[in-house]
């Protein structure tokens, strides 16, 4: 027996199986510093994302950015799968290396050979394991693997149905806020369109999504690197957005209630602060996203098409306080995860992503 391999090896073991429950098993955000998964992804996204932080255009970026979360996902799979066998081999070898090897005494690299083939169940038989201890272990790595696997197949269509539910309703803001979105355009939309009334049931459905935002990327927060699936759009756009939108309706907007705009802004704004924390993205108090002349020139936009927003000195201030209260937040969730933060309004009027999407023949657009 030996002590000292023993002890690394059941340390190893347990650090590495109790990280896997924390991130597949249990539904809460884990306080605790320190965890093999939280190091991994600082350690991987970090050098990705200065990589894509070099690379132009724009679309060849988003590309190799969409790349690294399936990647990382399976590379953490893989870092779970090697420390486990490595953990096993040490306790094997702990055991005094009871094993039975044709080409002589057994030595570590034979012990961790023999973990690797128990915990994906090959049972090449080349190796057995002899003595109680031994055989115990065995056994016990054997169903580890074999659970390991388990939870690896039930854990990825769980992910990607968390994405698949975030993606739908962002792909439906396109219609709405255009592309890239724009708390302004959708009022000017709105007002073009003669049905500002269509404004609360929008911040009511997107109440909804913030919600689901939130307990999706709080259970699972590696969605939270997956990009989305069209060009200059964004969860983290998206929720700004929202934020945006359901402040400029708490100031007051002519014709609309506030009541469902403080109850969006108040989820969209948990959301922001809490998946700051989880994601570990440092807030940026210096951001100041709408200057005095961007609200002037967003309120003549909005008159333009028969829009009224309150103006007043309070309405301002009353503005300014509650846009400190959510865009720190927002715009370090956008500098860590490379997703620009929108715009307030759009100096011009672009084409959406449904309507260049796809080209038909001759480059004609809709």
């Amino acid at each position: 027996m030996r002590p000292a391999f023993l002890l690394v090896g059941v340390l190893l073991t347990a650090t590495i199986l109790w990280d896997a429950f924390e991130t597949l098993v249990m539904p809460r955000t884990v306080a605790r510093r320190f965890r093999i998964s939280r190091t991994y992804f600082a350690g991987t996204w970090r050098p990705w994302a200065r990589v894509a932080s070099g690379i132009r255009p724009d679309g060849r970026r988003e590309r190799f950015l969409a790349v690294y979360g399936p990647l990382s996902l399976l590379g953490l799979l893989g870092v779970w799968a090697v420390s486990l066998v490595l953990s096993f081999g040490t306790l094997m070898w702990s055991a005094g290396a009871s094993l039975s090897i044709d080409a002589g005494p057994a030595r570590f690299a034979d012990a961790v050979y023999m973990s690797g083939t128990t915990f994906f169940t090959l049972g090449l038989g080349d190796i057995q394991p002899v003595g109680a201890i031994a055989r115990l272990i065995t056994v016990i790595e054997a169903g580890t693997g074999f659970g390991f696997l388990a939870l690896v197949i039930s854990y990825f269509p769980v992910l990607y149905q968390t994405f698949s539910r975030r993606e739908v309703r962002l792909t439906l803001l396109d219609a709405w806020a255009g592309s890239p979105p724009a708390a302004g355009e959708v009022l000017r939309r709105l007002a073009d369109a003669d049905d500002v009334q269509a404004l609360e049931p929008f911040l009511r459905d997107w109440e909804y999504w913030c919600s689901e935002l939130l307990e999706g990327h709080i259970s699972y927060p590696i969605v939270a690197y997956f990009r989305s699936q069209h060009q200059r759009q964004s969860w983290v756009s998206a929720l700004t957005t929202v934020l945006d939108l359901s402040a400029l309706g708490i100031v007051g907007i002519d014709g609309v209630s506030k009541w469902q705009a403080r109850a969006t802004f108040a989820i969209a704004r948990h959301a922001a602060v809490d998946l700051a924390q989880v994601l570990h993205a440092v807030p940026d108090a210096t951001i100041d996203r709408l200057s005095r002349d961007g609200l002037d020139q967003l309120r003549a936009q909005l008159e333009s098409v028969g829009l009224r927003l309150a103006r007043s000195s309070d309405a301002d201030a009353q503005l300014l306080k509650l846009r400190q209260s959510y865009e720190p937040f927002v715009a370090g969730l956008g500098a860590l995860l490379l997703m620009p933060l929108p715009s307030w309004s759009h100096d011009r009027i672009a084409r959406d992503n449904w309507q260049t999407s796809p080209r038909v023949e001759g480059g004609a657009h809709l």
